[in-house]
């Protein structure tokens, strides 16, 4: 209590009074005594998380409310679903790190939490593959950066059988994104509608583990383009089937407000512009 009551620049007793009115306003303890020290209780923790997210916004609203004049500025907030390619959060990162002074956070996790920290003024902006729900519409503003095709690929000495597609993809070893996946859904329809039954060797979420199975030589891995652009791009020895129809969607997602940070609308339109730019590229196999 001291200590706290020193970098607050009040005396102890007027701290402690205001702890005690507080408790009173709540009707629960917030603090219990262990020994010298004083130790959160259940409630104190649930208030500590609450004024977290208060001052979270507060700080929020003052940046927005600078947009962007001047002042001290935070770096910019990015989540990133765990599951999106490192390919593509690299080309998203490095950029802001080149160009910008204010730095940049990345935060992975799960779509809820992403977009719960979202809402919560914990993040900027959200870059994911999996579109907002409908319920969560009135409080966000969803921009399609872009799309871009799905492969099957391998490394020799796996070969693709010459058969039409799909047809050559019956009892073809594959590693798959799992069933949470928009992509896995679609190509399980796909198979399912030719009657034709691969041979699923691992479902698997994250797209830099999906990348290293594609180069193992044991099979085929369902891709979007983006995981092994590189590879592409040095001339790997890589066996590449485009998937038709079959394209990975990806989001930006960001607060509804009436005016936004600069920084973000900045990296939304850089990223879709790459997205088309990986499209249009000459390497498409």
């Amino acid at each position: 209590m001291g200590r706290a009551a020193a970098a607050m620049r009040v005396s102890p007793s007027a701290l402690s009074m205001q702890v005690s009115q507080l408790e009173a306003t709540f009707g629960q303890r917030l603090f219990d005594r262990a020994g010298r020290r004083l130790v959160l209780t259940a409630a104190g923790r649930s208030a500590l998380e609450y004024a977290e997210r208060i001052f979270s916004a507060g700080r929020d609203l003052e940046d927005w409310l600078r947009g962007g004049t001047g002042g001290a500025r935070r770096p910019l907030r990015v989540g990133a679903l765990s599951t999106l390619s490192k390919n593509l959060q690299f080309d998203l990162v490095w950029p802001l790190l080149r160009d910008s002074v204010d730095g940049v956070t990345v935060e992975q996790g799960s779509q809820d939490e992403l977009l719960t920290n979202l809402r919560e003024f914990r993040l900027d902006v959200v870059l994911t593959s999996l579109p907002a729900g409908a319920a969560e519409a009135p409080s966000l503003q969803q921009v399609l950066l872009g799309e871009m095709p799905v492969y099957l690929v391998g490394r020799p000495p796996f070969r693709i059988p010459r058969k039409p597609f799909p047809h050559w993809l019956d009892g073809l070893p594959l590693f798959l994104p799992s069933r949470r996946s928009t992509v896995r859904v679609e190509f399980d329809t796909l198979v399912a509608q030719a009657n034709v039954h691969p041979q699923v060797r691992a479902e698997v979420d994250d797209m830099a583990l999906l990348r290293l199975l594609a180069l193992s030589g044991a099979g085929l891995a369902l891709v979007p383009k983006i995981v092994v652009e590189r590879e592409l791009v040095a001339g790997a020895d890589l066996k590449v089937a485009r998937v038709p129809g079959l394209t990975e969607r990806f989001f930006a997602i960001t607060g509804a407000r009436h005016r936004k940070d600069v920084r973000t609308e900045t990296l939304i339109r850089a990223l879709g512009m790459q997205l088309a730019a990986a499209e249009r590229s000459p390497r498409n196999p």
